[in-house]
């Protein structure tokens, strides 16, 4: 069921805040990112007026964003309200979760509380951002249940791909709504506690609003599968190999760096990290008692005397991050490792959706320098971090809610998600999107209104709109070029001397000097025909240069480019 969609999200700020500080009865949810998208997650819950967020993640730039690495929800919304803002839970510490924390915390100013593993990860963040001792980060352990203002909450292990993930139940006066993260039903985990499906149930008892759930996976029938499953299947893949063995999985899937381990000491390899990221990962966890059963990893530089047979690289860049070590290693330009003839990659990951090309990409270049490439087509080689249709059944089977609110997926798998909530006999389920306000109570949920959710990313020392005009010019420029023209004219308003003109990435640099000229002379005939009166005003000056080129450069090569007048006045 697909709630009404308000018109103008941007006027109903001040009266959302009205009705929220009014209302008794009513518990808000507003998600600015992470509904109808997987990644990027930013949610708000709101209680008479007070608010809380709920992870704090980011996306990363594809194809179709160049330039820009790291992408996030707009935080405006809850920036303009954050004198009521008090504080950030982060359920677990994958990057869309807690990454974006660094870059927007600036402008929130609030606490942040976080399990230990989590923490560790955040810290390493906030010192590289600056920001280290200036956030109030509050650590609580696993099963905690802890009060901010008029939210009592409650963690509930779960299972993920990384340590330490949590459901959070949200007790307020008008009841209890259970947000999931990202979870999934693993029996036997080898990494952390497996999920407390005894609380779960015992939140079903007591009675549940809504679930606000996963969805990643609600295309997928059965289960996600288990990483114990995993291990047997991989070293078995391992000892088939003579030549070097490298594995791309997630830096944080702290399981799969043990199931790698494992195996590789079963075949008689040393294992090496390649890629800070892993690096990172590994600190984070033998600080707070994982991974502390492995001796420690090789470094890159130690690993490349080590004879082929013997060792096992877990490297970064399963989805073809052009930074990222194994991307590095295809171009032959990492400075301690070389991947040859013999040799094979296993990409231990899956594809997140719209990284199909990059990965294409990676896996050619790796195919080029003899490598073989393994990946979940050909062998059993991982298991999803997210619940598959049957998982999904048997929560709702613990919880119980009133409403089903899939998040956490894209429009399909929201859609698939609510249907499998609705068989699942829960009286309703809400299809929402970012920035759609939901009302919870008693009886229910619906959505009550919307408000502005858009994306910043990180540019430089700067956050800029997606959709912003800087992005926009870059995207053109990088799409059909530029022209500068620079036009000198005297009081008059007559040319002093023949406009200077610089194309930029229309031609090749031994066509650029005929082009500009051929653009100089459509200027200085565009302003030479212009009636003496106009000549004097600006604005009339730059409108006719630029119509002129923006003409000249379409007739001559066919591009739309992007046209920037600089007018002189002696």
């Amino acid at each position: 069921m697909k709630g009404r969609r308000v018109s103008k999200p941007g006027e109903q700020a001040n009266a959302l805040d009205r009705a929220i500080e009014r209302d008794e009865a009513g518990l808000y949810f507003v998600p600015l990112g992470g509904s109808g998208e997987i990644g990027m997650n930013l949610n708000l819950y709101a209680y008479r007026g007070q608010w809380i967020m709920l992870d704090c993640g980011v996306t990363f730039g594809d194809d179709s964003q160049p330039g820009l690495d790291v992408v996030m929800p707009d935080p405006a919304f809850i920036v303009e309200r954050s004198d009521r803002l008090l504080g950030i839970v982060a359920t677990h510490a994958h990057e869309d979760h807690i990454g974006a924390i660094p870059y927007l915390w600036p402008q929130l100013q609030c606490p942040v509380w976080a399990t230990p593993f989590t923490a560790s990860l955040l810290r390493a963040k906030l010192e590289e951002a600056g920001l280290l001792g200036r956030v109030p980060l509050h650590v609580v352990p696993m099963s905690a249940r802890f009060t901010i203002g008029p939210f009592d909450l409650e963690l509930i292990t779960l299972t993920h791909s990384i340590p330490e993930p949590n459901a959070v139940a949200i007790r307020t006066a008008v009841g209890t709504v259970m947000h999931t993260g990202d979870w999934k039903l693993d029996p036997d985990p080898l990494i952390g506690d497996v999920t407390d499906e005894a609380a779960l149930t015992r939140m079903g008892d007591e009675g549940v609003i809504a679930m606000v759930g996963d969805s990643t996976n609600a295309l997928r029938d059965g289960v996600s599968g288990s990483e114990a499953d995993l291990r047997q299947s991989l070293s078995d893949l391992i000892g088939r190999y003579r030549g070097r063995v490298a594995v791309a999985c997630f830096a944080s899937n702290v399981a799969r760096l043990h199931t790698v381990a494992k195996a590789a000491q079963a075949h008689g390899r040393d294992v090496a990290l390649i890629g800070r990221s892993l690096w990172r990962i590994d600190k984070a966890a033998r600080e707070n008692g994982y991974l502390t059963d492995l001796p420690r990893f090789l470094t890159e530089e130690e690993a490349g005397y080590v004879p082929p047979n013997r060792i096992l690289l877990i490297c970064t860049g399963s989805q073809g991050e052009p930074r990222a070590a194994l991307a590095r290693i295809a171009r032959d330009d990492h400075a301690h490792i070389v991947l040859e003839e013999g040799d094979v990659v296993i990409f231990s990951s899956r594809v997140i959706p719209g990284n199909e090309k990059a990965i294409g990409r990676l896996q050619n270049s790796l195919a080029l320098l003899g490598a073989e490439i393994v990946t979940i087509d050909d062998h059993f080689v991982h298991v999803s971090g997210h619940p598959a249709r049957d998982e999904l059944v048997q929560m709702y089977q613990m919880v119980r809610p009133k409403v089903a609110i899939p998040v956490h997926g894209e429009a399909r798998h929201l859609a698939a998600h609510a249907d499998l909530a609705m068989d699942c006999q829960v009286g309703d389920a809400l299809i929402i999107s970012n920035g759609d306000v939901v009302r919870l109570d008693a009886q229910g949920a619906s959505i009550a209104g919307q408000v502005p959710a858009g994306r910043v990313a990180s540019d430089g020392r700067r956050l800029l709109p997606v959709g912003g005009s800087a992005l926009k010019q870059r995207r053109r420029i990088g799409n059909d070029g530029g022209v500068v023209a620079a036009i000198v004219v005297d009081r008059g308003g007559s040319l002093a001397a023949a406009p200077q003109v610089t194309q930029i990435g229309l031609v090749e640099a031994d066509e650029a000097g005929d082009i500009e000229a051929v653009l100089s002379d459509a200027v200085a005939a565009a302003v030479d025909a212009l009636p003496r009166a106009l000549r004097r005003d600006d604005a009339a000056m730059r409108d006719t240069a630029s119509r002129a080129l923006r003409k000249a450069v379409n007739e001559r090569i066919g591009k739309r480019a992007l046209i920037e007048i600089q007018l002189i006045r002696l």
